[in-house]
């Protein structure tokens, strides 16, 4: 064999070489963002689910929760009392007036709350607290339905108040504003979000002034 078959043998060697190398970075490169891609999908419909749970069900009934909490000591300080119970005749009329335009308001809203967007409880079963709580509710509009017809011989309802249910609504709300976090500050969703918002200011530039769509009508 002639020392130029050799050397061409050796660059022909080489060139299969670098082809096959190539080959292989660029099935690692696809493989790479066919993952990252999939993950990301996976994180934005996780993201898209926790603020969903948190704007409509859970965020609603921790405010609802905490005002009524804060409207009860209130009234329970007012009185001197450390409990409602038991309701005196002097405290009759002005536990009406807190309970038909303070409690009854927030636990109507939170009852509608509970029952049209059960879809977005955490748990796979639903909580008892959450069915204490409409049950509670329920017994007390019996007992304003008899007030509105004058008869005042019940002043509470005979379904109790779930005790276990601002706990479990303020647990779920932190661990749901936790988890959202974790999902916002994840780096690889934080480098989907910088590119995205790249994209969005590209977009914008282009786009003329009349019909220029601002970063907020474009939804992530």
């Amino acid at each position: 064999m002639q020392p130029s078959d050799s050397s061409t043998l050796s660059v022909w060697g080489l060139l299969q070489n670098a082809a096959m190398l190539t080959v292989v970075l660029a099935f690692a490169s696809y493989l790479v963002m066919f993952i990252s891609a999939r993950m990301l999908a996976r994180r934005r419909d996780q993201l898209r689910l926790v603020n969903k749970r948190l704007n409509e069900f859970y965020g609603p009934l921790y405010v609802a929760s905490q005002a009524g909490n804060i409207a009860y000591r209130s009234l329970l300080k007012k009185q001197g009392k450390t409990q409602s119970y038991p309701i005196l005749d002097s405290e009759m009329k002005e536990w009406m007036l807190w309970m038909t335009t303070i409690f009854m308001p927030l636990n109507d809203v939170r009852e509608k709350i509970i029952i049209k967007k059960a879809y977005l409880v955490v748990e796979e079963q639903m909580p008892h607290c959450l069915l204490d709580f409409v049950t509670h509710v329920v017994g007390y509009k019996a007992v304003l339905s008899k007030w509105a017809e004058g008869d005042y011989s019940e002043r509470r309802s005979t379904i109790g108040w779930p005790p276990e249910f601002d706990g479990y609504i303020e647990r779920s709300y932190q661990a749901l504003k936790a988890e959202q976090t974790r999902l916002l500050h994840n780096s690889l969703w934080g480098l989907y979000c910088r590119l995205f918002r790249r994209k969005r200011q590209k977009l914008a530039q282009k786009t003329p002034i009349f019909g220029k769509a601002s970063a907020s009508d474009i939804e992530l």
